[in-house]
This record gives C-alpha cells, structure tokens and sequence, in this order.
C-alpha cells in the first residue's frame, strides 16, 4: 500500500468530513477510500477515525497522525511550488502593495519586463505607506522597508538603505553647519512621521550612540515631500538614500553630520506563509532580488 496516498486519503477525509466528501475530492471511488483507510488503521494498529452514522470524528492518535501529514503533504506540495516555479511557469493574478515613494521610483520600472517575461500573469499594484494586512486584504506580496521584518509574516530581505540627515548647501550656509546632534534643536525640522524612531532620533557617533529629541517645523506621513522642503532650502531632514541618493550625488542636499550615522532599513518582501507559495510569487520574489542585488540608491 502506497504511505503517501494513505496520507492523502485519510487527510482528505477529515477535511471533507465523510468519506462520500473525500470520495469527490479525490476523484475516488467510496469503496476505495474507505479501504485506503481500513488498511492505514490495520497497519498501524489503532483506530483513527471514530464512525457514526452521522458524524466522524478523530481518536487521539488520529489528530497526531493528521497533524503529522498535513505538515508533511504541505512540504510537498511546497516543494513541488517551487520546482514548477523554477520552469517558469506562472499565471494568474498577482496583488501586490508597496510603499508610495519607492513603488514609484524604483518598482514602477520593473513591473512591465516582469509581465514581459510572463505573459500569463495580471498585476494589481496597490501603492501606499499604510501598512496593509496580506490576509485579511488579499495581497499575495507586499514590498517593506523596516528595521525588523515582521514576526508573523515570512520574508526575503532584498537590499538595504541608509537614512541619512541631510540639507541643501543654501540652507546650511544661512542657518549654519551643526556641530552636533544636539544642534538639531536650533534648526529647522522637516520630520517624516511614519519613521520608526518617532521624534527621538538616534545616532552612531564617535563616542558611541547618541538619542536626540527633535521638534519639527512640519510633519508629514509622505518622505517626497520632506525632500522637497529640503531642496527649497527650507531645513534639515533625515531620509532613506533611495529618496535622497540622487540629490547628494547631483550636489542638491549634502550630507549633515557625516560623522553621526542614523540607521538602515532593509528592503523587504514580505508574504503570508511559507506553505504553497504559488510559482507567480516565488518568481516575482526572485525577480526583485535580482533587480536589487546593486542597489541603484546607494551612496556609499
């Protein structure tokens, strides 16, 4: 008798509930399905499926044994996801949510030689720095750039930016150079609400780390327009190189307080669950990895 299929059977007919259920499900004929699980329980020598005329119901042993073979067919079935996702076969829609700023700069361009390369998948792009529940809202993937990647959700780090203080050469030679962190109380502030740090901002320093409260002149949950307060000459903000990489490379903000590093964030891509990654997913994943691998932001 094949182990597997009598997994797949006596799984199939909790799931359903009855035999006639996983008789449908399997594409099987009644006789055969209970036979497959006559013969499990004969092997094994215990019963695992209490039977009445109306209702089954699990024996101890049963749950342990159901419990054991879903785990082991969703490894299965996993496997089998990615084997298929590596034939390049894909279809089918994908819901993606990013956050606004970088989905913009630097997902947007990727989006059509994605569909290019796979012509049978759709793409419903949501952009937004809200940060949205993958299951409860349906999206398949979700792009995020945080500290930590979340507890409850499976993740691939794709790349790394740095949050740097910067401003424009104009502002600094009106309002003058900060010496240090402390120095920040005397500036003028465009401060990114949704930052991790709040308005307590840290820094690695020559002696170590440094933790500043800072009061800003204008808050705003949208990074592009903090950056734009800077380059208007308009005060100091503490942004991701992929925001602000081009404008410290073109001269527009220069770097405040070189010396006084704040902290990275990694550039995730976050899913709801390792188990039955469909192949459009594993593909994009590994698609964005690739785009990733050198950062087109990075400044140093």
């Amino acid at each position: 008798m094949d182990k597997f299929l009598e997994m797949q059977v006596f799984t199939a007919v909790v799931d359903a509930g009855s035999f006639v259920g996983a008789s449908d499900a399997l594409e099987m004929s009644k006789p055969a399905v209970s036979r497959y699980v006559a013969e499990l329980e004969s092997r094994l020598g215990v019963r695992m499926l209490n039977r009445t005329t109306r209702k089954l119901s699990l024996t101890e042993e049963g749950e342990v044994f159901y419990a054991r073979s879903k785990e082991l067919l969703d490894q299965v079935a996993e496997v089998e996801g990615e084997i298929t996702a590596r034939r390049g076969e894909a279809e089918g829609q994908l819901k993606i949510t990013a956050p606004l700023s970088f989905g913009l700069l630097f997902l947007a361009p990727l989006w059509a030689p994605f569909m290019t390369r796979h012509p049978k998948v759709r793409l419903d792009v949501t952009l937004s720095d809200r940060v949205a529940d993958l299951v409860d809202e349906g999206f398949d993937l979700a792009v995020r750039i945080a500290r930590l990647p979340s507890s409850s959700l499976v993740s691939r780090k794709l790349a790394t930016t740095r949050v740097i203080l910067c401003a424009s050469p104009a502002y600094l030679k009106r309002r003058g150079q900060p010496k240090t962190p402390a120095d920040l109380a005397q500036h003028d502030i465009a401060s990114y609400s949704l930052l991790s740090m709040g308005e307590t901002w840290e820094f690695d320093g020559p002696e170590g780390r440094v933790v500043v409260p800072i009061s800003p002149r204008m808050r705003s949950n949208n990074g592009d327009t903090c950056r734009a307060i800077a380059l208007e000459h308009g005060g100091i903000v503490l942004q991701p190189s992929f925001l602000v990489g081009g404008d410290l490379r073109a001269g527009t903000l220069v770097e405040v307080l070189p010396e006084y590093r704040s902290i990275s964030l990694d550039v995730f891509a976050v899913y709801p669950s390792r188990k039955f990654v469909s192949p459009k997913v594993r593909l994009l994943i590994d698609y964005l990895a690739e785009a990733f691998r050198s950062p087109p932001w990075a400044v140093d």
